[in-house]
Formats: C-alpha cells, structure tokens, sequence
C-alpha cells in the first residue's frame, strides 16, 4: 500500500495555508497539519483542508500517561483526519490506549483514522540520541524495538526514515506501514534533517508513504515541484 506523497503545511494560519492549497485546485492531495498549523488554528483547520477534498495526516505527536493519550485520541477522532500520530516512547500501553481511544471515537460507519508511532526522529543522530536520551544501542536497533513495539500495540506503522524501512518491513511485515519524512530533491537544501534521501530513493527500499515540506512548499512553483516529485516517487520517467 503506497499514499500519494504527503505534503506538510508547515505554515503559521489558514490564510497561507489556503493561498497553497489554492494552486492545487485540480488535485486531491495528501497534506500533514503539523503542531504550527494546527495549534496555532485549532481543530477547524482540518474542516477548512477536508472541504477541499483533500486527506490529513494529522501529525501533533501525542506522548503522556496513556489515559490522558487514549482520550485526547477519542476526541480526535471525530474530527476525521486520515491518518494520526503518537510518541512510540510512551510505550506500549499508551500505544494500545491510543488506538482504544480512536475506535471509540470513530463515528458509526466512519473508517478508524490510520495511527502510527514516531520511533526517532529524522533530525536526531546517533550520537544525539546515546548522548542525550542515554540509550546505548545503534539508531537502527532502537527505531526497530519502537517499530515491533508499536505493532504488538496494533498499530497500523510508524514513522522512521528511509534508513530503517527495509529492517522494519522484514520485521513487522509490509502492512505495516512505513511513513518516512526527511525527502529531499538531489542537490535541496537539508535543512534540519540529518537522516534524508530523495523521492526515488524512498520509494526503492520500499516505504509506503513520504513527507515533503519546503522542497515544494518553498519552491518557486510549489505545483511543479509537487508534481516532479510525484512523478519521481512513482517512478514515473518523464
């Protein structure tokens, strides 16, 4: 199962959000609203994105006591974004209240938003993460004990980057899904990203799903940009 790329509306209001979103008026896109977005607009911005016809990736992160968790996931679920994200590190009972908290909350007739565990992220290193979360084993061995966590939770996948997908799907399976920030264009600028690789590589060593911010929404032709990299991630040859 592969997902159209994810776009990440890293933007401050939803005047900026839907001047973007406004040159895309002939495409259903995938998008992810972000803490920025929507702590800074509330939960109308995904209605606002949702009247436009487009999914959500609704990626704010959720990571405390696994009561707290499973009710803030019963409350997001009605507002019907695609897919949701949580913390792996919360571990494994915030995970299974997690997605308790969402079925509850999904609408009769209504399809379960996707809930997937971020493991590490793509700007964190190896050293960063021995050094100042003190865990002492190699950056891969610790996005797959997440990874496995995650799916004995019974969570649909996780987020980790393009480096860990090829362990994580011989692991958990290839339905578990893989969602994988840090995509960048050949020669774009890194950014904050310290663990990156380029559409086509992505889609090579098999994840299911990528996240693009500023390659196209701070292109000088974000539609453009959007569309070569979709054309890249499916292997399209122009």
């Amino acid at each position: 199962m592969n997902f159209l790329p994810i776009i990440a509306l890293d933007f401050p209001d939803k005047k900026r959000a839907g001047e973007f979103l406004d040159r895309f008026s002939d495409e259903s896109l995938f998008v992810k609203v972000g803490m920025e977005l929507y702590y800074q607009n509330g939960p109308e911005i995904l209605s606002f994105i949702k009247e436009r016809g487009h999914k959500i990736f609704l990626d704010i992160k959720l990571h405390d006591i696994p009561n707290t968790v499973g009710q803030a996931m019963k409350g997001l679920a009605s507002l019907e974004a695609d897919m949701v994200n949580l913390h792996a590190a919360g571990g494994k009972d915030m995970m299974v209240r997690a997605l308790e908290g969402l079925e509850a909350g999904t609408a009769a007739g209504k399809k379960r938003p996707l809930c997937i565990a971020v493991t590490q992220l793509t700007s964190t290193s190896e050293d960063q993460m021995q050094n100042e979360q003190l865990i002492h084993v190699s950056l891969e061995q610790s996005v797959l004990h997440y990874a496995k966590l995650a799916r004995e939770a019974g969570l649909d996948g996780v987020v980790c980057s393009t480096h860990e997908v090829e362990a994580i799907h011989r692991a958990a399976g290839n339905s578990f899904i893989t969602v994988t920030p840090g995509i960048r264009t050949a020669g774009g600028d890194l950014h904050d990203q310290k663990r990156i690789a380029t559409p086509e590589q992505a889609r090579l060593l098999g994840t299911n799903a990528i996240v693009v911010g500023r390659s196209i929404t701070q292109s000088a032709d974000p539609y453009q940009a959007y569309l070569e990299i979709k054309s890249a991630w499916e292997g399209v040859i122009a």
